[in-house]
């Protein structure tokens, strides 16, 4: 009877240990990095899916910087010989990742996508969205028309529409286009928003309070006969005698400026967006 207790006791620890080192070596195969080859006189790009917040290069025989905000460049300061390899961290506005830099050869890949298989989420709180999901919703908000559409203004052969007001969050998506009805090319000087007051009278005091947009779609500086883009804002409050601006304005001394006037209980009956 004892003999079989033993037995037992001895066949339980084994199954343990196998246990245990099954468990390790799926720990070890989760920790393992990915591996980018580092040859001699060439550079390495690390291209990020939204801008790098962070790199940390604990090796000194390397040098690297930011030309883009979503690109590293990574290179040897010295000679191939003197480099054994190192490890490098890169921290998005959502993700870290980690890759092991080894001796190179030519020929080797010199143009490193940050896969998201590579990468680990980044819980920080208060961040809101990344760049890249913003303007993943933007572009959907783009695709999607509206039931009914906002303000509109005729001024200078310019129609200017509030297409559609959604919001996610914390964030207010304004959709905004201008038509030109003129053979003259607009030239964009500025697009500006501001918080004025509804009615301005001569006694009283202009109070005027601008705002900046988290994230624009579009980066277009004219158009000939159609304008469209979005704007993205953190959440905003103001009180019903106020109104919400926005205003285009061309270059040149004597430029049309258009400014469309945006309510607050339009933005309380905004749309919701899907994330």
């Amino acid at each position: 009877m004892l003999y079989k207790t033993l037995k037992k006791n001895i066949n339980m620890k084994k199954l343990l240990s196998y246990l245990f080192l099954l468990l390790a070596a799926v720990a070890h195969a989760q920790e393992k990095i990915p591996v980018v080859y580092l040859p001699e006189n060439l550079t390495i790009h690390f291209i990020s899916p939204e801008p790098v917040q962070y790199v940390d290069i604990s090796d000194k025989s390397l040098i690297g910087d930011l030309p883009l905000k979503n690109v590293l460049r990574i290179k040897l300061k010295d000679s191939l010989k003197a480099f054994t390899g190192s490890v490098i961290t890169i921290a998005g506005e959502k993700f870290i990742a980690q890759y092991q830099l080894l001796p190179g050869y030519p020929g080797v890949p010199t143009k490193i996508n940050i896969n998201p298989a590579d990468t680990r989420p980044l819980d920080i709180s208060g961040i809101g969205l990344s760049q890249n999901q913003l303007k993943l919703l933007c572009l959907k908000l783009y695709t999607t028309g509206a039931e009914k559409k906002l303000d509109k203004i005729k001024a200078f052969g310019l129609i200017g529409l509030v297409n559609h007001i959604a919001t996610l969050g914390d964030y207010v998506f304004l959709d905004i286009a201008f038509r030109n009805k003129t053979n003259l090319k607009y030239d964009i000087e500025d697009f500006s928003f501001k918080i004025d007051d509804k009615k301005v009278t001569k006694a009283s005091n202009i109070q005027s309070v601008e705002i900046s947009p988290v994230f624009v779609l579009s980066g277009v500086s004219s158009f000939s006969k159609y304008y469209r883009n979005i704007f993205v804002f953190k959440k905003m409050t103001f009180p019903s005698n106020k109104v919400l601006h926005a205003e285009l304005s061309e270059k040149q001394l004597s430029g049309r400026v258009v400014t469309l006037s945006i309510n607050y209980k339009d933005l309380l009956e905004a749309d919701n967006i899907d994330f």
